[in-house]
């Protein structure tokens, strides 16, 4: 009956694994005067801003609330309720709208002042800008469409 070996680390203790191939590049190397050494600064990847993405979500969130508004006001206008509940998403179309365009500002600062060396890079102007657009464009298409509602319920 033959013992097996007792397991073994994949690596010895004082050496570290190799890194991953292809993920870690330098991106400057600098040499250490006086030495056999250098400094090594490897290369940063860039990251989607996470402002950029949470303000274009809120902007398509203020379209679909704007949408809401015309839906319940044009369906509601008849009975006398469509004004009070369109003036409720209204305000959250307005609200998130607005909330879309102060973050897609934010959002269009961050990436604009990143990408010095050996920082983080952020990429996503184009989704700020996105979102400060639909942001704008829901909580107008809100406001109109409650002027519309309020036009019919008066008139009928």
């Amino acid at each position: 009956m033959t013992v097996p070996p007792p397991p073994q680390a994949p690596y010895p203790s004082a050496v570290p694994p190799p890194p991953p191939s292809g993920r870690w590049r330098p991106e400057r190397v600098d040499a250490l005067p006086g030495t056999e050494f250098g400094l090594v600064q490897l290369r940063v990847e860039p990251i989607t801003s996470g402002l950029a993405i949470g303000s274009l979500i809120a902007g398509i969130g203020s379209i679909l609330a704007s949408f809401l508004v015309l839906c319940f006001g044009v369906a509601g206008s008849a009975s006398g309720w469509g004004g009070w509940v369109s003036g409720a998403f209204t305000l959250l179309s307005v609200l998130v709208g607005g909330g879309a365009v102060a973050i897609g500002i934010v959002a269009r600062r961050q990436v604009r002042r990143s990408g010095q060396t050996g920082q983080v890079r952020f990429t996503g102007a184009g989704l700020g800008m996105a979102g400060m657009v639909c942001g704008s464009c829901g909580a107008g298409i809100a406001l109109l469409s409650l002027a519309l509602t309020l036009v019919l319920q008066l008139s009928a």
